[in-house]
């Protein structure tokens, strides 16, 4: 039984239907910051567009084109899952991933942090530069579609691949989201903080202009010095151990992790 709140007209309104609203809104609004500036923005568009079209034939009397849409009607919600795949897959996995979630489900969270750290060691070891971008809640998807798009599975040997000299990816950052690489050879923009040390290289300051933009944890392997950075929030740790690495990693993406005694 629903509790009345109170009436539009002779439209009763009750406290579930204000819940529905508010649920519906939120995942309307998470949809739209799923595909905003996505190319799935435009078949969105271009959807919404053939539906008004088939709602408007039957009034003006088009009877051919309404056949036609009347007969594809079956097959819309077919054709919404094919065209918009890659988001819907998106949007699953960051359900899946979302911070209360891994509060009470195990995911592959740490192991691909396992995977980062190691891969930063050996580009260390073997004097590659890198520019890695772990994304966490904010969206990316002006500086994924930057870049190659990848969706492979997180792995050191990958990474490390990637960012050989001779490799055609090396250049730029390479974009790690829902526990996939999902992009390489992505832009990020320049810090334009006036107070960022000049000394800086162009990775780090990419970095900082990344973290001052979104949530996620930038790691920067300096190709000349060997050394670890990772910027947060517009700031930049410069010089970190490994294990100073991993501990922050853990902390940002493993909401149950404590740091060891």
């Amino acid at each position: 039984m629903s509790l009345t709140l109170f009436k539009i007209g002779f439209l009763p309104v009750s406290v579930m239907d204000v819940v529905d609203i508010i649920v519906m809104s939120y995942i309307l609004f998470k949809v739209y910051i799923f595909i905003r500036g996505s190319r799935g923005v435009q078949m969105l568009v271009g959807l919404i567009i053939i539906l008004l079209f088939s709602a408007i034939t039957p009034v003006l009397q088009l009877r051919g084109i309404s056949w036609i849409f009347q007969n594809l009607r079956t097959i819309w919600l077919v054709a919404f899952v094919i065209l918009f795949q890659p988001e819907l897959r998106r949007i699953l996995i960051s359900v899946g991933q979302s911070r209360i979630i891994r509060y009470f489900v195990k995911t592959s969270g740490n192991r691909v942090i396992d995977e980062v750290v190691e891969a930063t060691e050996q580009l260390q070891q073997r004097g590659y530069g890198a520019l890695l971008v772990m994304g966490r809640e904010a969206g990316m998807k002006n500086v994924t579609e930057s870049g190659v798009r990848l969706q492979a599975e997180v792995s050191a040997a990958l990474l490390v691949s990637i960012f050989n000299p001779r490799s055609p990816l090396h250049d730029g950052a390479a974009i790690i989201q829902n526990d996939l690489i999902d992009s390489a050879r992505c832009i990020l923009p320049l810090t334009e903080n006036a107070d960022a040390d000049a000394t800086l290289g162009t990775r780090h300051r990419a970095a900082i202009g990344l973290s001052e933009e979104s949530d996620a944890m930038i790691i920067v392997v300096s190709e000349e010095t060997g050394r670890i950075s990772l910027a947060e929030n517009g700031a930049l740790k410069y010089d970190i151990s490994l294990e100073q690495l991993r501990h922050h990693l853990y902390q940002a993406f493993s909401p149950t992790y404590s740091k060891p005694l």
